[in-house]
This record gives structure tokens, sequence and C-alpha cells, in this order.
């Protein structure tokens, strides 16, 4: 990028007000009575060289490198955060337990509470962490206090964050970027809820919890009551209601123990792989389907990482939607919970990606595999890098298992950081076995994987699949259209094929998918995963623009698109169904 490019802030449309964004019950399967939420005002201070500089008021959750936080600087390297507030619990709050919650805060962070050191999360960067202040709390108004460290370390899951933006990277983000809330229950309060369905039954773990528990579940056809004691149970469904992208329904439940009550939900589907006549699928509820979907990378123009309002969100999904899609692929970041309930809610399936560690390296990583050599490379990781982002795997499973739009996970994409894949995919499939694994996603295949994982950019796409492997093109497109007045970067431009007019960018995307997608298509692809959902700073690749004003493409278009996608699928499927 060069250095005299002339970078413009872009405003999306959706409501900010510092004083009510973000303050909807961060975790809506889990969602108790006692709620605080403390996102709004803190105070924010740089801490470099053991001295303490007041910045300003900062408006969390929107990291400090974003405008609409208040603070819109980057964090300079061998600097900290120190993040501070005052706050006071509302009367009949306090039940005995007050656990302080954060959604991610990146990279890691160390609370204190009335001065009183609580203890350090290090694999907060990407996933919620929380901390029992109940020994730390008084009467009346309370301070908490975080020390933020993020010095952008490779060794850690880092995304496409990087110091020097620019081209496939974006600008850094730190400190706080997802909800902060207390809640306070009695003992004996529910630690955790495991959710695991079938057609016809939910099977509930807990953990923590009175002995005796009861869960309320609403039906069409009334409620049903079932009690147990122990940890696990298995509650058959009478009539049960399936969750897809064409109707996705949710059962609303309640779970309680006399003590403690969580107001939930769940649904009711099956994500596994088939095989007949030659040909293996993916297959959502027992039959084979087609995954119509765009790679989603989750920036917005005035929070980057955080949208103003959960509107954004919202507004990604429904309009991708509206545009005949029924799949993202999250690509190397982890979302708010509430993003993932948005798509439960609409009926988006979702593909995840861990996110990534590891230095990227131009030559093994994109120009080897762009001539064809795409096997048998993998990088060297260290002891502290295995162990944060193996940590951060598991963790992201089970922070994610209860959402029924989450279908399929990848491990290593574009061999960014790949290392001992084999390994990783088989303890992640002992973890995890109700999803789809994929191992390498684009190139340098080892052994194990769910399924076949290509990526294509710069050649046409002419894809057979194997017996024994569904086929997935989990990235391809990457079409370039700029729209000048809705453009993060004036002067630079990236991507990898590049229209003057929204007219043009539409005819070259459904040449696309008539020429070489459809076709493969009957050749047994299984998936696809257009670049990508919005413009991301540089790169003007969406099908929206990075500000989200614009819909860059034609909605009959793309619908038709998507009817002659899903023909062509189901005739491809006609024998695999009889």
């Amino acid at each position: 990028m060069s250095k005299k490019s002339r970078l413009c802030e872009l405003e999306t449309e959706f409501e900010f007000n510092s004083d009510r964004s973000w303050t909807e019950y961060p975790r809506p399967q889990m969602k108790r009575k006692s709620y605080l939420s403390l996102c709004g005002e803190w105070d924010l201070s740089v801490l470099k060289n053991g001295a303490k500089t007041f910045l300003g008021k900062i408006t969390v959750p929107y990291p400090p490198e974003s405008r609409i936080s208040g603070i819109n600087r980057p964090l300079a390297r061998n600097e900290q955060y120190v993040y501070e507030r005052k706050f006071t619990l509302p009367d009949n709050f306090n039940k005995g337990n007050v656990i302080l919650h954060f959604g991610a805060v990146d990279q890691m962070v160390e609370v204190c509470i009335n001065g009183s050191y609580v203890g350090a999360e290090p694999y907060s960067g990407y996933l919620p962490c929380f901390f029992d202040i109940s020994e730390h709390i008084t009467e009346g108004e309370n301070s908490v206090m975080l020390i933020v460290t993020d010095e952008l370390n490779t060794e850690y899951p880092y995304g496409k964050q990087r110091h020097k933006r620019g081209g496939m990277w974006y600008t850094p983000i730190s400190g706080i970027w997802q909800a902060v809330w207390l809640e306070s229950m009695a003992d004996d309060y529910f630690v955790s809820l495991k959710l695991t369905p079938s057609l016809d039954s939910i099977t509930i773990e807990t953990e923590g919890g009175k002995e005796e528990k009861t869960a309320v579940i609403h039906t069409e056809n009334g409620d049903i009551v079932h009690k147990w004691t122990g940890d696990k149970t298995v509650i058959e469904i009478p009539d049960p209601k399936l969750w897809s992208p064409e109707n996705p329904y949710l059962y609303k439940f309640t779970l309680t123990d006399g003590v403690d009550e969580i107001r939930s939900y769940f649904a009711l589907r099956t994500i596994d792989i088939k095989q007949k006549n030659g040909r293996s699928y993916i297959c959502l509820n027992g039959k084979p389907y087609f995954f119509h979907g765009l790679l989603d990378q989750g920036y917005f123009s005035d929070g980057i990482y955080t949208p103003a309002t959960p509107e954004g969100y919202e507004y990604d999904i429904l309009t991708m939607k509206k545009l005949g899609f029924n799949m993202l692929r999250k690509h190397i970041k982890v979302e708010p919970d509430l993003f993932y309930y948005y798509c439960d809610k609409y009926g988006m399936i979702v593909f995840q990606d861990m996110v990534n560690s590891g230095k990227y390296n131009f030559m093994i990583d994109t120009a080897l595999p762009t001539i064809g050599l795409r096997r048998g490379i993998k990088h060297h990781a260290s002891w502290l890098r295995k162990l944060h982002f193996e940590k951060g795997a598991e963790k992201t499973v089970n922070h994610l298992y209860n959402h029924p739009c989450v279908c399929y996970y990848t491990i290593f994409n574009e061999g960014w950081g790949q290392y001992d894949a084999d390994r990783i995919y088989t303890e992640m499939k002992a973890l995890d076995s109700t999803r789809i694994w994929d191992s390498t996603s684009g190139w340098f295949k080892e052994k194990l994987s769910d399924v076949d994982s290509v990526h294509i950019y710069f050649r046409p796409v002419k894809l057979k699949a194997r017996a024994e492997r569904p086929l997935v093109l989990s990235e391809f497109g990457g079409y370039s259209c700029k729209i000048p007045d809705h453009s993060f970067n004036l002067d630079e431009n990236y991507g990898y094929r590049t229209y003057n007019t929204a007219e043009e960018f539409q005819k070259g995307l459904s040449e696309l998918y008539e020429k070489e997608i459809i076709p493969a298509i009957k050749n047994g692809l299984c998936a696809s995963v257009l670049t990508q959902v919005s413009d991301v700073e540089d790169e003007t690749n969406g099908l929206v623009t990075y500000d989200r004003k614009v819909i860059k493409v034609d909605e009959k278009a793309m619908n038709d698109i998507a009817v002659k996608v899903n023909t062509a699928f189901d005739e491809s499927t006609e024998l695999l169904l009889m």
C-alpha cells in the first residue's frame, strides 16, 4: 500500500448510541434475569515504561483503533491499555456469586476489582472469558480495572491483523471488542449447558446445578415438562420440526434446578456425510444439501471488528439470504454469540474457521500453491503457538457447540501456520463428531479430512468429485468492483479481476456460476464459497460496500443463480435419493 494513499472514514447506517448499543443480552442460550451491562463509557489510559497516560473516554465494546470508540488510535509496540470504570450493583442483584463476563478482549486481559487482583486470561483474543469477583465486591460503588496486553504476536491467533495494513491485511485491533456484563447467581448455579440434537430428540448436559432439574420446552402442541436427576438427559420431541435455512425452527425452553433458571433454545437438525453411487455428499437432516455460500470476514467500516450495533450482523445475514445464499464461511474470526444467534434465528448455515496463528510466508503459502504445488509443505510451530492454537480451537468448539447454524469447521486455511493437521483433525473430531471437519482448506493436504477442500482464483473452475469425500470449493471468485464514494482506500485497490460498473460485475458473476460452478455441481461439487460478503478496507470484492450502503449486485439475477445452482444439485443427486 502506498504511504500516500487517501483513506476515508466510512459510516454505516446502523444507529449508533453510546449509551444503548450492545446492551442486548449477550448469551441468548444462557439467558438469566440477573444481568447488568457494563458496555458504554470507560476511562482509557496507556501504560508504557511504567508511566500511565490518560487518553480519554472510550465507548465499550468498540476497539480503540475504531472511530466510534472515541479514541481512534493504534496501539504502539511496548504499550498496554488500562480500562477503568465504576459501577454499582442494583438492589437485590447480588445473590452470592457475582461473575464478570467478557465476550472477547484482544489479546491478554488482567482484571482488578476495587484494587484487588482477580486474575488473567491469555486466551481471550477471540473467545469469551469470565471472572468470579464475588469476594471482591462491596456494597455501594465498585471499581473495575483491566490491563490489556496486545503485541500482535503471531505465536497467538491473530486473523488478518497486521501493523502495516494493506491489500489482504487489515487494520489491527486491541482491547475490548465484545460485550462486557455482570450476572449473579446463588450457589449450585449452572456453569455450562451442552445441547446435542437429533432428528427427534435433544440431549441436555449440564455442569453445576442441583441434582434435580426441570426443563420446560415450548412447542406448538403445548409444553413438554421433563424432570431428571444427574448431569445428562435425553428428551424425545413428538411431531418434531427440523431446522434448516428454509425453515429455521427454534424450540425455546427454560431450565431450572430450584435455585438457578436459564432461558435458552435449541433446534433439531443433523449434519453428516453419505455415500452412494460413487459420490459423497454433506447431508442436512439426512438429505444431500448444496451449501451456496460466501466468505464472511466480519469487518465494519465504523467499528472494524465490531459493528456499530448488532443490526450490522443482522443486515449481512438477511441481505445475503435475500440474494439467495444459505451459508456463510466465517473467515478466521470468531464473532459474538449474537451473530450465531441471528444465524440460528434467520436460517444461515455457518462454516466456521479456526483463527490462524504463525507467520505468513508469501512464497510457501501463496506463490507455490498458485503454480500447483499443493502438498507436502507445512510450517514449524513452537510449543507456545501449539498451546494457544489448540487451546483456542478447543474453546471455539465448546463455545459454539449449541448453535445449530454451525455445521462445519476449518482447521487450517491455505497453509497459514499449518502443522500436525492429521493429529489435530483426530483430536477435534473426537471433541465434536457432530460437525464436518475440513483439515486443510485450499491446499497442502494431508491424509485426514472429512472433505476435499479446494480454492480456485486464478484459473478456470474445473472440478470432479472423488468417491471417498465430498467436494467443497471453499473459496473462489474475488472479483472486484470499486464504488468510489463508498471505498475505504481512494487510491489502492485489491481484487482478482476488476469490473468498472455494477452491471459488468453482475454479468461476470453470473457467467462464473453458469459456466464454471454449475458444471462442477454436475460433477459432484456440494458446496461453494464466493469471495465475499462485503468490501474490507482495500479489498473491493464484496457484494456490498464496506459501509453497507450499496448492494452492488442485482437481487433477481442473484436469485436466478441460486435457482440454477439448486436445480443442478437436485439433478445430480437424484440417484443418491432413490
